[in-house]
C-alpha cells in the first residue's frame, strides 16, 4: 500500500492584503461620493432656499422703502393687498381715479431688474417680480420672472410670470394648492392690482407657448385656457415637483386697482 504524502498550500499572504486594501479603498470611496452627494442635496434643498428667500425679502422691503419715500413715507401697501370694492361683476374695480392698464409715468423695468412685489395670501407668498426669466439673474435669486412681450401688470394681455417650485426660494413651490377665487396681488411704484385664480392647466408641455400668449390658451389642449380678450395674470412653475419636464400653469383675471 503506497503512502499518501500530505500537500500543504501555502496561502498567498501578500494577495490577501492588496485585496484587503484595495476593498478598503473601494468602501473609502463610496462613503466619500455619499458625503459629497448629501452635502449637494443639503445645499440645493436647504442652502439654496435660505439664501435666496433671505436676498428676495431683502429685495420686497428695498422696493417698498424706496416706494415710500416717493409718496413721502407711506411705506409698501397692505399686506394682504386687498380692497373692499371689489364687485362680481367680473370687471376689475379702480380707485384713485387710474384705470386698468393706465401707464406709469417711470420708465420700462431694466432686464433683471426687481420693480413689483407679488402677494398670495392663500400661500403666504410674498417676493420681487423681476424682468426677465433668466435663472442667474431672476430665478435662482427667488425671485419671480415676468416673461418678456407679455403685458404689465394691470396692462390688457397676459402678465406672465415664471418661478422656482423647488429650490432657489421655490416661491411657486404651492401654486397647485390655489383654487378659483383665490387672490393674487401684485404692487408696483404706482398701484396695486388684484387678479383672482380663475383657471388652472395641471399639467402641459415646457414649449407650449399658448399658456403666456396674450390670450392665453393652450397649444396642448386647447380646452384649456380663454377665448377673448381681458387682463389676465399666468403663474407657470415645473411639475412633477424636482423635474422640469412639463409645466404647471395657474391663470388669474384683473379684478380690482388701486392706485398709490
Amino acid at each position: 500500500m503506497r503512502e499518501r504524502i500530505p500537500v500543504v498550500v501555502q496561502r498567498n499572504s501578500r494577495g490577501r492584503r492588496v485585496a484587503a486594501r484595495g476593498l478598503w479603498t473601494g468602501a473609502e470611496l463610496v462613503v466619500t461620493l455619499g458625503v459629497v452627494l448629501l452635502l449637494l442635496v443639503v445645499h440645493q434643498l436647504w442652502w439654496t432656499n435660505r439664501q435666496a428667500r433671505a436676498g428676495a425679502e431683502h429685495q420686497v422691503r428695498a422696493l417698498q422703502r424706496e416706494w415710500g419715500e416717493e409718496r413721502g413715507g407711506a411705506v409698501g401697501g397692505d399686506p394682504e393687498g386687498g380692497s373692499d370694492e371689489s364687485g362680481d361683476s367680473g370687471e376689475p374695480r379702480r380707485s384713485g381715479g387710474r384705470s386698468a392698464g393706465s401707464g406709469t409715468a417711470h420708465s420700462a423695468p431694466r432686464w433683471d431688474q426687481a420693480y413689483a412685489v407679488i402677494r398670495i395670501p392663500r400661500l403666504g407668498l410674498v417676493a420681487p417680480v423681476a424682468q426677465g426669466v433668466s435663472k442667474s439673474g431672476v430665478l435662482d435669486k427667488g425671485y419671480v420672472g415676468h416673461y418678456p412681450r407679455t403685458a404689465q401688470p394691470g396692462r390688457a394681455g397676459n402678465f406672465a410670470l415664471a418661478g422656482h417650485r423647488n429650490t432657489h426660494g421655490e416661491p411657486f413651490r404651492y401654486i397647485n394648492r390655489l383654487r378659483r377665487g383665490d387672490r393674487i396681488d401684485v404692487e408696483t411704484r404706482d398701484a396695486v392690482y388684484t387678479y383672482t385664480v380663475d383657471r388652472t392647466l395641471a399639467r402641459t408641455s415646457a414649449r407650449d407657448s399658448g399658456v403666456i400668449a396674450a390670450v392665453p390658451r393652450s397649444n396642448v389642449k386647447p380646452y384649456a385656457g380663454y377665448a377673448e380678450a381681458g387682463s389676465y395674470v399666468t403663474l407657470t412653475t415645473c411639475t412633477p415637483e424636482f423635474t422640469s419636464r412639463y409645466r404647471l400653469v395657474v391663470w388669474g383675471k384683473l379684478m380690482d386697482v388701486r392706485s398709490r
